[in-house]
């Protein structure tokens, strides 16, 4: 006889009680972040944890508030800070034990502070005593994948994965080699430091809030320890960097070698669904566009990586630049974005609404008087793409003259609207400034800057017009984008009356020029490469043998000496906004 109280019974599974999670199971899992939950994967508990720093979301891993007070993350900043701390207390002892470690340390204190802040002629004196650094990047560049040019990997970087070369092994690709760089760089590490503490001096600069922001890049160089890619970007950024201001081609070149080392990582990033929405991919293509207009590898890398960024942007959508350093990187170089899509000449999403107000929905940075001369300057593309869409309709003489009268009627107006709109937007804006509007002075002859000199239109004299000062940087830098959007937006003008002609755009031309000089010795580090696309627009403004091209050609070779600028010294002619736009010097 069967027991049936012996056997199993079996119960369907909808029918089975779920088990009731306790307060304890609850506290557990609260204390993983919102995106380790969500992915199932294994939190480490650290804020930020490991996985969100291994996919690139450092500044996404946020927690629950627990049930009790005492189950909080533990914060990589309080660990770092205690770090620190017995640092201090170690060195302290380490000091206490005699003069000599007291005086070694002083040395290299005062090394590092002779490198950070003395000229260029007295760090190349002393620049000998940190050649081992050069031995070590060998190494990372004895990795490098030979036979392969920095051309080749920026012209198929940004191109779909089924038109990159797939030739390479996925153990060159791999994120180890980006690791492996790293450990070798130990042995120097206070160095190198050094060197990307210069960097980000010299390209995120510490200034308030009338210079305009510029911390983006210094916010990304504090999470770089989360990403070997941006490890190795800024270490090959910033020793090529050092190596150019210094003047020492040997650590220029350390530095320019590890570059098609990052192209493929970033490659292998791109082709990553994930990891190419990651920040760090885009702080890697930002540091890649310092890197070109430092070493200006070839004509057409930087606006290859510029266009990349841009791609790489609207990839991302506006809500993922709402926050971190991600918003940081897309308003402050937002000036970048709209010129990038002036010199494509075609319709852009930065026009969307979105784009427009969107990354200002939570109020991390507040709009102010740049931001709205941009919303404005975002709707010209679109108009030069009707502009040579109506010239290409000319040319073929098939169109009928309806066809031809609606789309220059379209143009025309869309240009008058959006001329009227920029001349109310400097009197609401610029004549009403809080600090004041520019003001004019005399120019005089000085040791430091070439004088401007232009022509008297009306008797065709050589003048040397009244420069502008303005009262913050700011301004200048807005000033001189208004000149620039509104000179562009003019070549698309081609209305029969009322139409901005040749004086009013050689008037726009000179007003960039006679705002260079206040704006190229008050900003600080590089923080003037905010007015390389200006310069090349008003360039393409004047005649050829002018005395307008000799000033501007001397302020191009002046700023490629004094902040060791490839790009400036090039003519930049990649940044012009026309087909077949004269060459630069």
């Amino acid at each position: 006889m069967v027991n049936h109280d012996s056997q199993a019974v079996l119960v369907p599974s909808q029918y089975r009680p779920k088990p009731v999670i306790t307060s304890n199971q609850l506290a557990r899992q609260l204390r993983s972040c919102k995106v380790c939950r969500f992915r199932k994967v294994k939190c480490d508990r650290v804020k930020p944890c490991h996985a969100c720093c291994a996919h690139g979301y450092p500044s996404k891993c946020t927690y629950d508030a627990g049930p009790e007070d005492s189950l909080q993350p533990i914060s990589q900043a309080d660990e770092i800070r205690n770090l620190r701390n017995e640092i201090r207390q170690l060195t302290t002892q380490l000091n206490a034990r005699g003069t000599r470690n007291r005086r070694r340390l002083a040395q290299l204190q005062g090394l590092v502070d002779t490198i950070r802040s003395a000229p260029s002629e007295v760090v190349d004196g002393i620049i000998s005593s940190i050649r081992t650094t050069n031995r070590v990047v060998t190494h990372a560049i004895q990795r490098s994948r030979p036979g392969e040019s920095d051309e080749e990997a920026e012209d198929s970087i940004y191109l779909p994965a089924g038109h990159r070369d797939g030739s390479r092994s996925s153990s060159e690709d791999s994120e180890d080699s980006s690791y492996g760089s790293i450990c070798q760089m130990n042995t120097t590490k206070p160095m190198l430091e050094v060197f990307i503490e210069r960097f980000v001096d010299a390209f995120s600069p510490e200034v308030d809030a009338k210079a305009g922001h510029a911390g983006a890049l210094r916010r990304a160089a504090e999470i770089r320890m989360f990403s070997p890619i941006l490890m190795d970007a800024f270490q090959s950024v910033s020793v090529a960097f050092f190596g150019r201001s210094v003047q020492n081609k040997e650590v220029e070149a350390a530095g320019f070698s590890l570059y098609p080392r990052v192209l493929r990582s970033l490659q292998q990033a791109l082709q990553d669904p994930e990891r190419s929405k990651a920040e760090s991919t885009l702080v890697t293509v930002i540091l890649l566009m310092a890197f070109e207009s430092v070493e200006r590898t070839t004509q057409v890398s930087l606006i290859a990586h510029v266009n990349g960024a841009l791609r790489l942007i609207e990839h991302r959508g506006p809500e993922n630049h709402v926050h971190g350093v991600e918003h940081l990187l897309y308003t402050e170089l937002r000036p970048y974005w709209v010129s990038a899509a002036l010199v494509s000449r075609t319709p852009s999403f930065l026009a969307q609404e979105d784009w427009i107000n969107l990354p200002w929905s939570a109020k991390t940075t507040k709009k102010d008087i740049l931001h709205y001369l941009m919303d404005l300057a975002v709707e010209i593309p679109a108009l030069l793409s009707q502009f040579d869409d109506l010239q290409a309709t000319l040319s073929s003489q098939m169109a009928s003259a309806h066809e031809i009268k609606v789309k220059q009627a379209t143009l025309w107006n869309g240009v008058a609207g959006l001329t009227n709109r920029f001349r109310r937007w400097k009197v609401e804006w610029v004549d009403r400034y809080p600090d004041g509007p520019p003001q004019e002075v005399e120019a005089l002859p000085n040791d430091e800057f070439p004088v401007f000199q232009c022509r008297d239109l009306r008797t065709g004299a050589i003048i040397t017009p009244t420069k502008f000062v303005y009262p913050d940087l700011r301004l200048a830098q807005t000033m001189c984008l208004y000149y620039t959007t509104r000179l562009i937006l003019s070549t698309a003008d081609c209305r029969p009356t009322d139409r901005v002609g040749p004086a009013e755009q050689y008037a726009l031309g000179c007003g960039i020029c006679r705002t260079l000089e206040w704006y190229i010795l008050t900003a600080p580090g590089n923080m003037i490469n905010r007015l390389a696309f200006p310069v090349r627009v008003a360039w393409e403004a004047f005649p050829d043998g002018g005395p307008e091209r000799l000033f501007m050609y001397n302020v191009l070779k002046l700023v490629e000496k004094r902040h060791s600028l490839g790009l400036w010294g090039s003519g930049m002619s990649e940044l012009s906004p026309r087909a077949g736009s004269p060459p630069g010097p």
